[in-house]
């Protein structure tokens, strides 16, 4: 195996952990996954977010969003709003108790990833950030690994 062919194995296989680890308790602690969790996050981050906005961000399918938020929305988490500018579009914004569930659940996931990464030295955390960062920005200035 190459060499790159083994940092690609082992950063899969960290995020895979990770996440499994992450999600394991999120549910336990607020019957949340952690994608509803990441979907309750960017709809709170991104101003005005439409479908395609979390689309972009996840590169995951339109279609796959849309039944994510359809079942957030039946939860109570959140709501569409028509776009003020494009009727075709709809806006999501949470509900007071999509913001609860999505501050409850920060603490819950901060937690987590706090006592799972806190072996790595403070310096290689940020220099894994930074380097995953970077990597990330390339993929997504070049729109590669986005769903065919």
């Amino acid at each position: 195996m190459s060499h790159i062919t083994s940092i690609f194995t082992d950063l899969v296989r960290v995020e895979t952990r990770l996440y499994n680890a992450v999600n394991a308790r999120l549910r336990t602690e607020q019957d949340l996954g952690l994608g509803q969790f990441e979907f309750l996050e960017i709809i709170d981050r991104v101003p005005e977010c439409r479908v395609l906005d979390i689309v972009g961000e996840l590169a995951i399918t339109v279609g796959a969003v849309s039944k994510a938020v359809d079942r957030l929305v039946a939860a109570g988490w959140c709501v569409r709003v028509a776009h003020p500018q494009d009727r075709r579009s709809s806006v999501l914004r949470l509900t007071p108790e999509g913001k609860e569930q999505l501050a409850a659940s920060r603490t819950v996931v901060t937690s987590e990833l706090t006592a799972l990464t806190a072996t790595v030295p403070p310096d290689e955390l940020n220099r894994i950030a930074s380097t995953l960062a970077a990597l990330r920005a390339t993929l997504e200035a070049g729109s590669l690994g986005q769903p065919g």
